[in-house]
């Protein structure tokens, strides 16, 4: 701590300068504000809490879903900076969790061909960040899923894969990569592969998060090697384990009462939103 911030609390903290405006209105919750100190900062904390709440009884519910709630909702208080790794630390603790508890309903084989094609889109996803124009690109992931999701909806007889097939399990799995890499959105190719395999509710959910686990380590591990797992991060994150655990549980119960056919409808629904929110990304870039 400067001399002149001592200074400014034995004198009741009227002094001048911009260096001790900017210290007050960090403690105060502006900018990149540690969870420690004053109100304002208890405000985004509550803030924090109660999305990373929200998201993760969405994941655990549904096996996805959380990425487009939790990083949006969180960069309205905190950097970007800080809400996509906050984002995939929860992500990790829910994937271990769910794959812990139902191993056994994994699709193993899916899971890894998945991961592995995931691995070779990034390099591609990380050259689309800088070649191409993000707008583009995010419209037409849009307009795909949407097509798809509809389709699914309205139709008696959808498209259905009876068992893998390797040609759909590397498009998705390269497709999710490319969108992982450029834009850290992986999910949606995952889902759309999970549904065209009619897996039941159990299976989808497990089979995901076996998906996601390791996918969101590699994440992290890149945040580390690039400064942004901070301290930060990781006091938000503590925190909100308590929180994380109980709706980790609770998705689990909401989980357990969704049938093949409803939860189905579910997963396209929320591939509507998921394509309706990439769309307004798109045209507010």
């Amino acid at each position: 701590m400067s001399a002149k911030l001592v200074a400014s609390g034995c004198l009741g903290g009227r002094t001048s300068g911009t260096t001790n405006d900017a210290s007050v209105r960090s403690r105060r919750g502006g900018g990149s504000a540690s969870p420690w100190y004053g109100a304002g900062v208890n405000l985004v904390l509550a803030h924090v809490l109660a999305v990373l709440f929200f998201a993760t009884l969405i994941r655990s519910a549904f096996g996805f879903g959380e990425a487009l709630i939790a990083v949006p909702l969180l960069a309205l208080r905190m950097p970007v900076r800080e809400a996509a790794p906050l984002a995939v630390l929860v992500s990790i603790t829910v994937a271990t969790i769910v794959v812990a508890q139902d191993w056994r309903e994994v699709h193993v084989r899916s899971a890894a061909w998945l991961v592995l094609a995931t691995l070779a889109g990034i390099p591609l996803g990380l050259w689309l960040l800088t070649a191409v124009d993000g707008r583009v690109v995010k419209a037409i992931l849009a307009l795909v899923i949407l097509a798809f999701a509809f389709y699914s909806l309205a139709s008696r007889a959808p498209l259905r894969l009876e068992r893998d097939h390797l040609q759909w399990l590397l498009g998705c799995g390269l497709f999710a990569g490319v969108l992982g890499g450029a834009y850290g959105m992986n999910g949606p190719p995952i889902v759309v592969y999970g549904s065209l395999r009619n897996w039941s509710a159990s299976h989808f959910r497990a089979t995901l998060q076996a998906y996601f686990l390791p996918a969101s380590l590699i994440g992290m591990t890149g945040y580390w090697l690039t400064g942004l797992w901070s301290p930060t991060v990781t006091r938000y994150y503590l925190l909100s384990v308590p929180g994380v655990l109980v709706a980790t549980a609770l998705g689990r119960m909401i989980h357990r009462r969704l049938n093949g056919r409803s939860f189905l409808r579910y997963v396209h629904v929320g591939l509507v939103a998921i394509g309706f929110a990439l769309l307004a990304q798109s045209l507010r870039a």
